[in-house]
This record gives C-alpha cells, sequence and structure tokens, in this order.
C-alpha cells in the first residue's frame, strides 16, 4: 500500500472515532450497566481467553497484579485480545474502572482489598548531627523504583503476534496465523470433546476460491463455482432461497463512487428476515448509514468486519463511479447541437 494511501485511511479513521467520541453518551448509571452493555460479550462466557463474570480461579492471577494494572490493561487494551475500553472509545475513563470494580466484586475482590505494590522501605534513622552550610547538604536519597505487576499472559503467544500490536484484531494477523483449528481460535471451547472433531478451516478453505480479506476465501465466487452450498432451511435440504435480484445504490457526498448494494449475493445466503427490519428498516430514506456507525458495529457492520469482509477494502461496496459533473463549456455544446 502506498504511504499516502495509508496516513489518507488512518486520518479517515481517527476523524470517525474523534467524531464518534464527540457523540459519546452520559456516564453510564453503575459498574453493572458498563458491563452490561460492553464486557459481558467477552467475559459472559470467555471469549478469547476473558476470564468469565464470578469464576475466581480465572481472576486470581490478575487481582494479585494489582488493582492499578487491571485499570491499565481496560483503558489501554492488552496484545492477548482485550481492545481498549472494551472496544468502545466513548467510555469514559470512571464508566471503565467501575466496570472492572463490578467484576472483582463478583469474585469478593473489592478494589480496596486488590494487592498494590508495596511501598518502598524508609531510609533507617540516623543519629543527629551539627548542622552544616546550605551548600553543603546531602541531596535527600531517592527511594528505590518499586517494579508494577503485570498480568500475567493467558496463554503462550507466539514472538510475531507478541510484537504485532493489532493482534487483538483477527482481520490483522499474519499469514502464518490465520484462520486456525477450533481448538485455538479462541472462540470454540477447546475442552469439549465436539470441538476436535471439526474440519480446520485451513484444510476446508484450501480448495475454495481466494480472497484478500477477512478469512481469505472468495465466498460468493465459491458459491457461483458450486463449491460451498448453503442450505436455505435446517429441516428441509430441499427448500430453494428467495434470491432477490435487485441493487440499491446509495449516494455518497465527496469524491469516493457511491455504494452499490447488491441484493442477489445477500439472498443467496441469508433470509430477508436477517436484515429487516431489526438492521434495515425497508423504507427508503429510514436508514442513516455512516462509516462511524459501520465502525461500531452497526448498520453493514453487524457482519462486515466480524464474519463477511471488512470494510477496509472500500472498492468492495464504493464500486460505482460517479457521472462527472456537467461544465459551462459542456453545456454550451449540448445547446449548440439542438
Amino acid at each position: 500500500m502506498a504511504h499516502g494511501t495509508f496516513v489518507a485511511r488512518a486520518f479517515l479513521l481517527g476523524s470517525l472515532l474523534a467524531a464518534a467520541a464527540h457523540a459519546a453518551p452520559a456516564a453510564a448509571a453503575s459498574g453493572k450497566d458498563v458491563y452490561e452493555a460492553k464486557c459481558a460479550l467477552c467475559h459472559a462466557n470467555g471469549l478469547a481467553g476473558a476470564p468469565k463474570l464470578g469464576d475466581s480461579a480465572a481472576w486470581a492471577p490478575r487481582v494479585r497484579g494489582g488493582a492499578a494494572s487491571l485499570y491499565r490493561n481496560a483503558l489501554q487494551g492488552t496484545p492477548r485480545g482485550m481492545p481498549a475500553k472494551g472496544g468502545d472509545l466513548r467510555l469514559a475513563d470512571e464508566d471503565v474502572r467501575a466496570a472492572v470494580d463490578y467484576m472483582l466484586q463478583a469474585v469478593d475482590a473489592k478494589p480496596g482489598a486488590v494487592a498494590k505494590p508495596a511501598p518502598a522501605a524508609k531510609p533507617a534513622l540516623r543519629p543527629r548531627v551539627a548542622a552544616k552550610p546550605a551548600a553543603e547538604k546531602p541531596q535527600a536519597e531517592k527511594p528505590a523504583p518499586v517494579p508494577v505487576a503485570q498480568a500475567p499472559s493467558a496463554a503462550p503467544r507466539s514472538p510475531a503476534a507478541r510484537a504485532n500490536p493489532n493482534a487483538f484484531n483477527r482481520l490483522l494477523t499474519p499469514a502464518s496465523e490465520r484462520n486456525p483449528s477450533p481448538a485455538e481460535d479462541g472462540i470454540h471451547d477447546p475442552a469439549n470433546p465436539g470441538t476436535s472433531v471439526l474440519q480446520p478451516p485451513r484444510a476446508s478453505f484450501q480448495a475454495l476460491p481466494r480472497a484478500t480479506s477477512g478469512n481469505y476465501v472468495d465466498w460468493v465466487a465459491a458459491l457461483q463455482a458450486g463449491g460451498v452450498q448453503p442450505r436455505a432451511a435446517v429441516e428441509d435440504s430441499n427448500a430453494l432461497p428467495t434470491v432477490m435480484d435487485l441493487n440499491i445504490v446509495r449516494e455518497v457526498k465527496g469524491s469516493m463512487p457511491d455504494v452499490v448494494y447488491p441484493h442477489k449475493q445477500h439472498t443467496e445466503w441469508l433470509d430477508c428476515s436477517n436484515c429487516h427490519p431489526a438492521i434495515f428498516v425497508p423504507q427508503k430514506g429510514a436508514n442513516q448509514i455512516s462509516m462511524a456507525a459501520i465502525l461500531l458495529g452497526q448498520k453493514c457492520g453487524v457482519c462486515h468486519g466480524k464474519v463477511a469482509f471488512p470494510v477496509s477494502d472500500c472498492r468492495r461496496c464504493h464500486s460505482k463511479n460517479k457521472s462527472p459533473a456537467p461544465t459551462a463549456d459542456t453545456g454550451a455544446r449540448a445547446g449548440a447541437a439542438r
């Protein structure tokens, strides 16, 4: 990627996050509210190695690290999979700390009782001596710095993952770590006997057409070539999908090409009820869609960036070039031709 393109995208993402921060909601009423709204998705189910709410054994090594370490990890994120502020940078710092306090209370480890670094030992008292001139006064002895305890890693990680600041994002992992086996993907339960019988994605995806993003499979091409055959109904293997061959074009302000939403490719996989009316109201002008909302997991972001290709692949959606704007010269030529 050209340096200019990378900088432009980084600037766009920063602008969108800044705009979202200005629209942040009022502070949550309690740590429980913040937990249920932002933290329960991972901490209620143990996703990606997150310690479950109330699981004392899983929380014990983290509690020993100290309250400051827990707060810092929650606010800044960790390379092991914890995004900063649970993935919602709009949250106020005090709300994040309140959510941490709530989870600590669930394992009977209140914030005040969490182990904190021991203070440095005070220097021993010395006999009083005669005062010296001001210029000869010795400098006060500085206490030795106390190392800050770090929360232990939930699981061993490769050197490449430790060096990658985006390791928490499964869409930005190096090629050697993409599409791990179900027992290693941080989603399935490795202790469940059924996990071991699932086919590893690298083996099942081997014969499918390649893509440059997501899980690196071109699923539309795979469907058209017959490499995959989605079922329209779980109970009836002979049921046929209701495919709608209709494109919706959304005009975009600025220089970016307009967005084309193809119903055909979506309805070959999904029933209409998956999107309407909960995600999109089937009425012209009723859906306010922005890149900020998509990046926050709303509208198109409900799927794209999670189970469908990420929004960083701009041209997949912005695929209709704008018609050139008429100029005075072209208008004059059109009038002369009449």
